[in-house]
């Protein structure tokens, strides 16, 4: 397999995708980056002396952050929602929890079945229904408002209960038909199954059972209606959150500014590399860095990244997505490899056959479910995927009236296939150096441009899965520049330019 001649030629057309960026970037990156485009003056990678964080200012900072994530995941998860979850039965907590409302509710019982019986506990419990009762309704249903007021009216019910004369279940009735006024559509078998029961503290149970879906309904649709004014404002909204949180904890670069340096010096040593192979190149000046490139480059070390280290802060709120597209590429990888193994080992004989490609990947893409998880076993599924796409071969060779494939051959297939894990595989290199030259290609283009770049080759069997990640990936990347932009330049301005005046940006606004 021509390996060696096929990564040379990666390696070149890698640097020139970037060479476009990189000439235009060049004649105007210090000037773009040499003025001062935080939103505040406590901007990131300054030079003040560490400042000390107050408790307040931490949960301050933390609860900014909350803020900052759960908004985030609003606007652009748009399968976001809240749901209904319990501990497991089976578990402590879930146990704890069953033991502790069975003594609850069983207490109750013994109280109401007392003579006479002792309501405490129960006004307690309609008091709070009440409240929940009130707090769904919107603002001017002041008929309703009075109504629930003027039926669950704890003092009266308290005069009541001292002469014995509370029609308990008159109330509960009062408070199923609200609720049934009330609730989603959804909830209403819930409601006639509260209709249904005669036992008063089982009653009460699943009224609160019922009131806290309810509580889940509304706050999701309240979700779905914020969800379209947060797009709009998402950029504004995280850039502001995420200053605030950086006037509480100055630190909140460190991860951000190291990253960024870490791609500096990657870019640093590519160009290093580039000058030392090229016999007249001139190394006297100092190397021009497409600040583009740079962030380019370090968005392109997150899909590759060890997501048990911490993510850049200015990344947080998109870790799962990009962890996600990571283990999607992952598996994409391993069966364009399988495959270009596949059609390098048999050859012409399966070449001219319909959609051969697709059944190999339909042979593979089982067998790869859940790779990322620790107890996945990758040899095993790769032995296995050998065995299984020679069956695959030997069957169409034999339709086709060919011989099939001799034992030797066999063997070198399920060989190549099985040996895909291995570090620096030249199979697995290349096809990994491909998928980084298309992401890298995709980040070069305008984020207007809605064209997919060309599809590098190996890779046309995972071509609309890979335009599909990648079409996400850009998403993510063009967001958190929108977002993160400011801050960004901030840092590049100090590390690309370090001799800079830090007046100078002040200065020059001042006149312009």
């Amino acid at each position: 397999m021509p390996l060696n001649e096929d990564q040379n030629s990666d390696s070149d057309s890698s640097r020139l995708s970037e060479s476009t960026a990189s000439s235009s970037d060049s004649e105007y990156s210090r000037q773009s980056f040499n003025s001062d485009s935080s939103s505040k003056p406590s901007s990131p990678a300054s030079a003040s002396p560490p400042k000390t964080i107050t408790f307040d200012e931490l949960m301050a900072a933390a609860r900014n952050l909350t803020d900052l994530t759960l908004a985030h995941e609003i606007a652009v998860n748009a399968n976001f929602c809240i749901k209904d979850e319990d501990f497991p039965r089976n578990s402590f907590a879930g146990t704890v929890k069953q033991i502790v409302h069975k003594a609850f509710w069983d207490h109750l019982e013994s109280e109401l079945n007392e003579d006479p019986p002792e309501y405490e506990h129960a006004i307690k419990l309609f008091e709070e229904i009440k409240e929940i009762l009130l707090s769904f309704l919107t603002p001017g249903a002041n008929r309703i408002q009075n109504q629930i007021c003027e039926v669950l009216d704890t003092d009266l019910i308290r005069q009541q209960a001292e002469h014995n004369a509370v029609d308990i279940h008159g109330l509960a009735n009062y408070i199923i038909n609200t609720m049934g006024k009330l609730c989603a559509p959804i909830r209403d078998n819930d409601i006639k199954q509260l209709k249904a029961t005669d036992n008063i503290v089982e009653l009460l149970r699943q009224i609160f059972r019922v009131l806290d879906l309810m509580k889940m309904d509304m706050a999701n649709y309240t979700i779905q209606n914020l969800r379209p004014y947060l797009q709009r404002h998402l950029v504004d909204y995280e850039r502001t959150k995420f200053q605030e949180i950086l006037e509480e904890t100055p630190s909140a670069l460190d991860l951000t500014t190291e990253w960024i340096k870490e791609s500096i010096e990657d870019e640093l040593s590519s160009i290093s590399d580039e000058s030392s192979s090229s016999p007249g190149a001139e190394s006297s000046s100092k190397p021009i860095i497409s600040p583009t490139l740079v962030l380019n480059n370090g968005y392109l070390k997150l899909l590759q990244w060890d997501y048990c280290k911490t993510i850049p802060e200015t990344l947080i709120t998109d870790e799962v997505r990009l962890q996600e597209l990571r283990e999607k590429l992952n598996q994409l990888k391993i069966i364009a490899c399988v495959c270009l193994i596949t059609n390098n080992t048999v050859g012409a004989a399966i070449v001219d056959v319909p959609d051969f490609a697709d059944q190999l990947k339909r042979i593979s893409v089982p067998l790869l479910e859940g790779m990322n998880k620790k107890t996945f076993d990758l040899k095993e599924a790769l032995n296995a995927i050998g065995v299984q796409i020679c069956s695959k071969v030997n069957r169409s060779l034999t339709e086709r009236g060919l011989p099939a494939l001799n034992e030797e051959m066999q063997s070198n297939l399920m060989g190549q296939i099985a040996h895909i894990f291995e570090e620096n595989n030249p199979v697995s290199s290349l096809i990994d150096k491909r998928i980084q030259f298309f992401m890298r290609s995709l980040l070069a283009l305008p984020s207007f441009q809605k064209c997919m770049p060309t599809m590098p080759g190996g890779l046309s069997v995972i071509q609309t899965e890979m335009e599909f990640i990648g079409s996400q990936y850009a998403s993510i990347v063009n967001f958190n520049k929108q977002v993160y932009g400011p801050f960004y330049a901030n840092i590049l301005r100090k590390l690309l330019f370090p001799e800079t005046p830090m007046g100078k940006a002040e200065t020059e606004t001042a006149t312009n």
